[in-house]
């Protein structure tokens, strides 16, 4: 076995220790789980040309540990599965996940949302009309461009409009809404997804531009979610060169804890940080800006974590 193969495998077996550690270790049981595939934001980590010290210094182990942002949805007792975003690391992801996805919600059209995709087409696994979630403007570029296209003409993916504020039923427990939110829109429309199970609620918002530029009010969400998987990119303007943050179009983890300063700890405790870039401190558990977030009543989101919904 070369070490591709090798490290591929033990990658998979550590999923899956920490698949089945998380579902052992719920309060309760439940009908329908929410499972982490993946925290980091669209380029990766190690990411493409960087020469600081947080790529440079990673070891083996963490370099196979570090995936795009995605999370699954599935019941066990069905044997299904929903998929939302396909990542460039859609293979390692699909191999993770309880069973392949009965379908795929996308976001937005970044490469870390959607790029993905291209794996579903006759080059890879020549899937079969596996739906597709997306607003008109991102289901009307993949329509209309190569090489999404193809998978559309070739039945690969079947694509299913969405509509804002509108809920959609999956997996017959599961009803999810899509919430647009203002973001770099070059190609398609971004949304977020309140995701709604039997016994708990989810804010899944990956990429938003800033908190007081959205026409909702996250304070008011989380009063009515269990969990929010939100944008935790850059943590402060340090990690960004101190660049105006105007410029920045993500609201910078201190930003988003001094908005949430004044709530009670139990809304600071359904704060997940996810979609976090290479270059951000709290992808190490052991550093300060970490130990500071969780100190706060905060929470960041980990790779294989598992939840009861």
């Amino acid at each position: 076995m070369n070490n591709y193969n090798f490290n591929d495998f033990l990658f998979k077996c550590l999923i899956l220790f920490l698949f089945s550690f998380s579902l052992i270790a719920q309060e309760k049981e439940s009908d329908i789980y929410l499972h982490v595939l993946g925290t980091i934001q669209d380029g990766g980590s190690p990411h493409l040309g960087c020469k600081k010290d947080c790529c440079l210094n990673l070891s083996e182990k963490e370099k196979n540990f570090r995936k795009v942002t995605s999370i699954e949805i599935f019941n066990p007792i069905k044997n299904e599965s929903i998929l939302f975003e396909a990542t460039p690391d859609i293979i390692y992801q699909w191999n993770s996940m309880y069973s392949p996805p009965k379908g795929i919600f996308l976001t937005h059209a970044h490469i870390g949302h959607y790029s993905g995709l291209i794996h579903l087409g006759k080059e890879a696994l020549g899937a079969k009309g596996i739906p597709v979630y997306a607003m008109p403007k991102m289901s009307f570029f993949l329509k209309e461009n190569g090489p999404w296209s193809q998978l559309v003409k070739l039945g690969n993916i079947r694509l299913v409009n969405l509509d804002k504020n509108i809920k959609v039923s999956v997996l017959g427990k599961i009803k999810v809404t899509p919430l647009l939110v203002p973001h770099r829109d070059e190609f398609s429309e971004t949304v977020g997804y309140k995701i709604e199970g039997p016994s708990k609620t989810v804010l899944f918002i990956p990429d938003i531009d800033k908190w007081l530029l959205w026409d909702q009010n996250l304070i008011d969400l989380l009063e009515t979610v269990d969990m929010a998987f939100i944008d935790g990119t850059f943590f402060n303007a340090k990690e960004v060169n101190y660049r105006p943050i105007s410029e920045i179009p993500h609201p910078l983890v201190e930003e988003t804890i001094k908005f949430l300063s004044d709530q009670k700890e139990s809304v600071k405790n359904k704060v997940y940080f996810i979609h976090m870039n290479h270059t951000n401190p709290l992808l190490d558990p052991k550093s300060k800006e970490s130990k500071w977030v969780l100190s706060k009543g905060f929470r960041i989101a980990q790779i294989g974590q598992v939840f009861g919904l």
